[in-house]
This record gives structure tokens, C-alpha cells and sequence, in this order.
């Protein structure tokens, strides 16, 4: 079955950077869309990048110039670079595959997630 693993989340200061990783496996679709949310107590899940099956990238304003989502070429391990981190960034971070192409962002489109990884930072 399809499986997504997060990795990569912990403790920082603010200023600081994380990588997050999701190794995928069971997924046999190829050209599939994949992104990254995060839900951060008493708030909506919020999409916050997102890449397309042909490599086209998608972030939301917040994350914008700090974040970088990637994957590897075989599209088995999706990435999250995140840059000068503040404290409003701390949630759980997921990964979801499958999504629609143009609604990168749009939460309700993914059928897979993960089980995720916590984000915080301090100030």
C-alpha cells in the first residue's frame, strides 16, 4: 500500500533551518503531484508548497523566499528546505501525494498522507 514518511522535523531557534523529508513508497502513478501542509494547534491545515508532476512549484505567500520544496529524481523522497524559520512556523508539517493539477495547495485533493513531523521554533 502507499506509504509517505516524514522525517527531519525538531527543535529550533528562530533563524535557524530544518529539512523535512518523505520517503514514498507503494505509489505506482507516475507524473503525480506532491506538497507539504502543516496544522499548527487551533488553526486550519494550511498548504504551504506544493510540485507538480512535471516539476512545477507552488508556495504559498508565507513561505515564499524561505522554503524550497524538491524531490529526487526518482521521485521517491520529497523535500522541504526551510530557511530563516520563525516561530509562527511551528506546527506539524505533512506530506501528501496525489493532488489536482493547478490546486497544488488544496488539501482536500490529496488521497495519501503522512503521519508527520513536528516543527518548533523558538524564539
Amino acid at each position: 500500500q502507499v506509504q509517505l514518511v516524514e522525517s527531519g522535523g525538531g527543535s529550533v531557534q528562530a533563524g535557524g533551518s530544518l529539512r523535512l523529508s518523505c520517503a514514498v513508497s507503494g505509489f505506482t502513478a507516475t507524473n503525480y503531484h506532491m506538497a507539504w501542509f502543516r496544522q499548527a494547534p487551533g488553526k486550519e491545515r494550511e498548504g504551504l508548497a506544493g510540485i507538480n508532476g512535471y516539476g512545477g512549484t507552488s508556495y504559498t505567500d508565507s513561505v515564499k523566499g524561505r522554503f524550497t520544496i524538491s524531490q529526487d529524481n526518482a521521485k521517491k523522497t520529497l523535500y522541504l528546505q526551510m530557511n530563516s524559520l520563525k516561530p509562527e512556523d511551528t506546527a506539524m508539517y505533512y506530506c501528501a501525494a496525489g493532488g489536482t493539477w493547478g490546486r497544488l495547495l488544496h488539501g482536500p485533493d490529496y488521497t495519501y498522507w503522512g503521519q508527520g513531523t513536528q516543527v518548533t521554533v523558538s524564539s
